[in-house]
């Protein structure tokens, strides 16, 4: 019997279809932020806003992400992030585009996809121990995603995590402190003997500044965060 194919079911976009619906969405006012953000590569100026949509449209299709992260074009990679499937992400691919981060932006939407690779603990460890800014920084965010959303990461290994920051915090490059913080902000809303040492560390790390650039970024103090996070606990 032969299957009847679905009427509501929308044909794959391709590269240039993708690539002309993110030049429709882009605006010269989004420019202007990604450049405040320290993008350097060519750009159309789209918003997450509109980036969530078109998603939305392409759906999972890995093969379209990689010709869109082939661009070298600032928003086809964020988008590529967005619509590629992390499952099929090999260990090559994902070190490939990992050589390719040169900005805040990138990096977030990159470190959140790879977390959901099937490699992800292994990554979170290799990539936050080296001393590349981008790569240092992504490995410590998908330590965080990993923290945060799940179980993989054992209260040990964490407990680890936790040292190894405070150790080096202080001394790390810019956007790696940034992701540190982060990582240990993520520790620390686990709870229980993992909060308790995230704010020991905390309080022993001290300030933690961090170069925004032109943005209105700040670094979140993970002391006050994290007691702020408890004490919403406790009248919830």
């Amino acid at each position: 019997m032969t299957r009847l194919a679905n009427p509501e079911a929308l044909p794959p976009m391709t590269r240039d279809e993708a690539l002309k619906a993110l030049e429709r969405a882009g605006t010269a006012q989004n420019r202007k932020i990604w450049l405040k953000h320290g993008v350097r590569r060519p750009m159309f100026g789209v918003s997450y806003a509109a980036l969530k949509v078109i998603a939305k449209k392409i759906g999972t299709d890995h093969v379209l992400a990689a010709a869109l992260w082939k661009t070298g074009n600032h928003d086809a990679i964020i988008l590529a992030t967005m619509v590629a499937d992390p499952q099929a992400a090999t260990r090559a691919e994902l070190a490939a585009w990992l050589r390719d981060l040169d900005n805040a932006p990138i990096t977030d939407a990159f470190a959140a996809f790879a977390s959901h690779s099937p490699y992800s603990t292994m990554l979170a460890k290799q990539w936050g121990a080296t001393r590349g800014e981008w790569t240092g920084a992504a490995g410590w965010m998908v330590l965080a995603h990993l923290v945060s959303t799940g179980d993989k990461v054992s209260e040990a290994d964490q407990l680890g995590y936790l040292r190894t920051i405070e150790r080096n915090m202080q001394r790390s490059k810019n956007r790696v402190r940034y992701a540190m913080n982060g990582a240990l902000i993520a520790i620390g809303m686990r709870g229980g003997e993992l909060r308790k040492a995230a704010l020991e560390a905390a309080a022993r790390i001290g300030p933690v500044e961090v170069d925004h650039g032109e943005t209105g970024c700040t670094t979140p103090d993970a002391t006050a965060y994290l007691k702020k996070a408890a004490g919403k606990k406790k009248t919830a």
